[in-house]
């Protein structure tokens, strides 16, 4: 193992470990959020019309979700273990803070959504469908509110705020709770997590009704999913989008050397132009690119011909601020994992833009193409949320709290081995979790809907 490991560093495999298990996660928790939002209203169409075909959706769909929600608690566990085994002395450093967002999260958010959705899965029947419809949205609720106390602790790693520096112990100490709670960095990022989540929700759904509509599989039941699927791709796409631009513009007076290598941009312009391609080079000598005038600096500032701080310029100013060293994240992962994220975001806008005119035309029942289309675009969302989490955190480096530790200071100090045990194990564990999770969804979307309409089963009495 020891030579096997010659030249890597403890610091490169607890980077690739948490990368690798972080993004593994990630690929769940916007699902879970967005389909246990649409669960909800599904069911509470199904409480309103007493409609059989709502009620059949709402099962179907329900089975997706509590699959998707139980490899998400799994995977989910193995992150709050990887700051104590890889990264303890962050762990030293932000514990005061980082611990009080994670605990409520755990103690609160986690607790609500898994204690309801028992009273979901196990109270059919058993409970009125008043208090059965209540239990779906509460876990819903608590899933949002998960989400929340996560981008919160993970916000305050990207702009910190409400803290002291205990100089005896070198520890960040919280001063004042409301300001991580209402820090404008997790504010716009949290706007962004929960309509990217919903977005993601939303078009699972549209890819699943929407290969069932093809097949002609309970025509009554996916007619309705892939409407309510469709008006929540559109909207949940426009809030991204926008939130995303707002992030932008933020990002350019926290983080300036982000928004300068998502671009490539080394020297310091106005009216900076943005590429939409580029071939060869990235560090300032292309051999091809497809650039639009003023586009950077309408992202960065909102203005036309506002400034944009080039990669020399931040790099010498940090240099000034915090001592010698590199500031410059790798600039290629930066560049392409924002035109993936931007590009695959309007490219759902548009599957909801289409989906909507083609519902107002009365057509989308016979329009194969967009069927076909739409079932394709069920893993859109899903790479964009990765590649978006990638920007977000590359784009920090080399700063694990920006501005005050550094992911090199951060590291537990071990011997390489014991990372790369731990990182071959959670890497296997989580591949055969992968197989499993993706088999299941499968099947499972892949069957009809259980009860053909008429035939739903009879309830057990109510016990209140």
């Amino acid at each position: 193992m020891n030579a096997l490991l010659a030249g890597i560093s403890t610091l490169s495999l607890a980077r690739w470990q948490f990368a690798v298990t972080t993004v593994f996660h990630f690929l769940f928790v916007p699902l879970t959020i967005g389909l246990g939002l649409l669960v909800a209203v599904l069911q509470t169409a199904a409480y309103r019309t007493k409609d059989d075909a709502y009620e059949r959706a709402t099962r179907f769909f329900g089975k997706l979700f509590l699959v998707n929600f139980a490899i998400g608690v799994v995977t989910g566990i193995v992150q709050e273990f990887q700051f104590g085994m890889d990264w303890s002395r962050y762990s030293v450093f932000v514990g005061n803070i980082f611990g009080a967002p994670l605990a409520i999260e755990g103690l609160l958010a986690f607790f609500m959504e898994s204690t309801f959705l028992g009273v979901w899965i196990f109270g059919r029947g058993r409970v009125s469908n008043r208090v059965h419809l209540a239990s779906i949205w509460l876990a819903s609720l608590g899933t949002i509110l998960s989400a929340a106390f996560i981008v919160a602790a993970n916000s305050w790693m990207q702009h910190p705020v409400g803290y002291v520096i205990d100089s005896a112990n070198h520890q960040a100490v919280m001063n004042n709770f409301w300001a991580v709670m209402t820090n404008s960095t997790f504010l716009l990022a949290y706007g962004h997590v929960l309509f990217s989540a919903f977005l993601t929700g939303s078009v699972f759904m549209l890819a699943v009704s929407a290969w069932h509509v093809r097949r002609a599989h309970d025509a009554a039941a996916f007619a309705k999913s892939i409407r309510i699927a469709i008006v929540v791709t559109m909207i949940a796409s426009v809030g991204t989008i926008f939130l995303g631009d707002s992030q932008a513009k933020q990002m350019e007076v926290q983080q300036p050397m982000k928004m300068a290598a998502a671009e490539a941009l080394y020297t310091t312009s106005s009216g900076a132009s943005f590429s939409l391609l580029t071939i060869g080079d990235l560090a300032g000598n292309p051999v091809f690119q497809v650039r639009v005038p003023h586009i950077l600096s309408v992202l960065a500032t909102n203005t036309w011909n506002g400034k944009v701080d080039g990669i020399n310029n931040v790099q010498a100013a940090a240099a000034k601020k915090y001592g010698a060293g590199s500031y410059i994240p790798v600039i290629w992962i930066l560049y392409w994992s924002f035109r993936v994220m931007v590009g695959l975001g309007f490219l759902l806008l548009a599957l909801g833009a289409v989906g909507l005119w083609l519902m107002k035309k009365r057509r989308l029942e016979k329009s194969h193409l967009y069927l076909r289309f739409a079932t394709w675009m069920a893993l859109a969302p899903f790479v964009a949320n990765s590649v978006g989490w990638i920007f977000t955190e590359v784009g920090r480096q080399p700063w694990v709290v920006y501005g005050l530790l550094k992911t090199s200071n951060a590291v537990t100090l071990i011997a390489p081995g014991y990372v790369a045990a731990s990182f071959i194990g959670f890497t296997a564990i989580y591949t055969l979790l992968a197989i499993v999770e993706i088999g299941l969804l499968i099947r499972l979307a892949r069957v009809p809907t259980p009860l053909s309409e008429g035939a739903l089963e009879p309830e057990p009495e109510l016990i209140y």
